[in-house]
């Protein structure tokens, strides 16, 4: 593992603590009262959203960076409900297809490799009546945004031959950056559905 992302994971929580503390926080925690069910969080990092499910079966944290799952759990006695971690990407999902009622997403769609195959990977794991909760910084369109700053990212949006009714992710940066904006999804239908 590179120096820069061990000080990347070994910063996160410090950097980001009075933004958890504020509206971050607040965003987090409007987003997972609606978890429900078995949960898939996709991209868990150091686990800042462990302590804010309640009402939900398990949750199934996946993070691929070793020092942020290392941070992660740490954090594991503190959440108030039973939590797997594994080490999987977002693009290969090591679970049987329709297996979570709620997949979360927050603040790391940026960092997948590749963000179609992720989409699909995250609606292939889902049940037909699942919803995918996501927080992510970046321009929104469709009937649950409302368009803001940057370019949408290629190969951010649904697979081809579905439609978004969600979020899609344009930029990373910081807010009130040039080239960020950001976005909260409230629950409804998956992200894509279609084909």
């Amino acid at each position: 593992m590179s120096l820069a992302r061990r000080l990347f994971a070994a910063g996160y929580d410090p950097l980001m603590s009075a933004a958890e503390r504020g509206w971050l926080g607040r965003f987090r925690a409007l987003l997972l009262d609606h978890a429900r069910g078995e949960v898939v969080e996709v991209g868990a990092g150091t686990g800042a959203n462990l302590a804010r499910y309640h009402d939900v079966i398990r949750v199934h944290a996946t993070e691929p960076d070793a020092e942020m799952r290392r941070r992660m759990e740490r954090k594991l006695d503190a959440a108030p409900v039973p939590v797997e971690v594994s080490a999987a990407p977002a693009e290969d999902l090591p679970f049987p297809d329709a297996s979570f009622d709620t997949a979360v997403s927050t603040l790391v769609v940026c960092s997948f490799r590749d963000p179609a195959r992720a989409l699909r990977e995250i609606r292939r794991v889902l049940r037909p009546d699942g919803q995918y909760l996501f927080l992510e910084h970046g321009g929104a369109t469709g009937r649950r945004g409302t368009g803001s700053g940057g370019s949408t990212r290629s190969g951010a949006t649904c697979p081809p031959g579905a439609t978004s009714t969600a979020t899609r992710p344009t930029s990373c940066g910081t807010p009130g950056s040039r080239s960020s904006s950001w976005s909260a999804w409230s629950p409804g239908p998956p992200a894509c559905s279609g084909p």
